[in-house]
């Protein structure tokens, strides 16, 4: 490894002196948060965290060698949660890796909306649905946060559900503390209300999803994206919505009256995308006979009132909130 002369003292290398060198090599190939990853790359080989590197002895031989093959990696555009194994995400944390897409920052709202809205219910009688679940991440936040709820994670891929049912296992102890379940099923989440959740027509209170939406012709800029996150997190049909509307119809089924749907969606699919928004989406889902007798919504009629986005931390539209009919009838479970 090549260091800078002058942050070297004698044969001695510092921590401070091998998180310079990473900082600049991350820097010059053009990788985003250099400092913040050469910083979790080091930490990571030394054993240690963030806040506590610069506590630490000089790094050793063996410890160096770790640093520059994880750093390598970085700078071939690897993502740096899957060096590091773990993806941080509100007050937990979620192993991923290959074959699993990685939770991002911008998510943390869609998480936000499902605990406020599964605490307006009483503790013990919360039932959620998280649908195309991944890590699992969405569905253990809502059962965390909001204590005595059922989340059902859904999630279709095969080497994704892997690491919803290993997430959900490593985190068996704090949900037992909370007084929470999150069930994981092996399933498509446009047929897993007539399925796998029948027994919960009519009874879920709030949905969650961040569903693959960017359209199929669009290839993403970003190599870690790219070229390392599973293509069926990420495409979504010709419009990118071809899952939003299949979610769309399993919510109608799902959701009590006047329960919420929450969905995230790319930032050009917003109110002003109209019928090629996931706002339009959701206004388009009209009950038709099928939808009608599962739903208890009347033919003809929208199932989702009160429909609103809102907008991320950089001022983006990311996700859209609507309500299901308040009128609709009860329907029987099988």
């Amino acid at each position: 490894m090549t260091l800078p002369d002058d942050h070297t003292y004698g044969s001695r290398v510092t921590v401070r002196d091998v998180l310079v060198d990473a900082e600049r090599r991350l820097t010059i190939a053009g990788i985003p948060s250099p400092s913040v990853d050469a910083a979790e790359i080091v930490a990571h080989a030394l054993g240690t965290t963030r806040s506590r590197l610069f506590l630490q002895e000089a790094p050793t031989d063996e410890q160096k060698v770790q640093i520059e093959k994880l750093l390598a990696r970085r700078l071939s555009r690897t993502p740096l949660q899957h060096l590091l194994g773990t993806a941080a995400f509100r007050y937990l944390e979620v192993e991923v890796g290959p074959g699993v897409f990685i939770p991002r920052p911008e998510t943390e709202l869609l998480a936000e909306v499902g605990i406020r809205a599964l605490g307006e219910h009483p503790e013990g009688e919360r039932i959620a649905v998280d649908l195309c679940a991944g890590s699992g991440i969405l569905a253990l936040s809502l059962a965390t946060e909001a204590p005595g709820s059922v989340v059902h994670a859904v999630e279709l891929d095969d080497e994704a559900v892997v690491w919803t049912r290993r997430n959900v296992a490593a985190h068996a102890r704090l949900l037992d503390e909370k007084g929470s379940q999150v069930q994981v099923h092996h399933a498509d989440a446009g047929d897993v209300a007539d399925r796998q959740l029948a027994h919960l027509v009519g009874r879920v209170d709030v949905i969650v999803s961040n569903p693959p939406y960017i359209p199929d012709q669009m290839i993403p800029r970003e190599p870690e994206v790219r070229d390392h996150e599973p293509a069926v997190a990420l495409y979504g049909g010709d419009d990118g919505l071809d899952v939003v509307r299949r979610i769309a119809r399993t919510a109608a089924v799902l959701l009590r009256p006047g329960g919420l749907l929450a969905v995230e969606h790319a930032d050009v699919q917003g109110v002003e995308a109209g019928e090629a928004g996931a706002p339009g989406a959701l206004a388009a889902c009209i009950a038709d006979a099928g939808l009608a007798a599962r739903s208890g919504v009347s033919p003809g009629e929208s199932v989702f009132v009160d429909i609103v986005d809102r907008t991320d931390l950089n001022g983006l539209p990311r996700l859209t909130l609507a309500r299901k009919l308040a009128g609709a009838l009860g329907v029987s479970t099988p």
